[in-house]
């Protein structure tokens, strides 16, 4: 009997609500949901309606965000 090596399980994409989004970036949830909404926030809808944000994106912005204030 071989044994096999453990095969590597592609990671599924983590997606954030709006309120962790909200805490994240330092601003109210209704601002991320009008930002949501104008298309500045990328996200996607579940299928209740409810909007959910790709991590990596979101993350990737606050990060950008903290760069910019230091900068100034």
């Amino acid at each position: 009997m071989q044994h096999q090596s453990p095969r590597r399980v592609p990671r599924a994409a983590t997606f954030l609500r709006s309120a962790e989004v909200a805490a994240i970036l330092q601003v109210s949830p209704k601002t991320v949901a009008r930002w949501a909404q104008q298309g500045l926030l990328p996200c996607q809808r579940t299928l209740g309606g409810h909007r959910r944000f790709p991590e990596p994106a979101i993350r990737e912005l606050a990060a950008s965000l903290r760069q910019e204030v230091r900068a100034s």
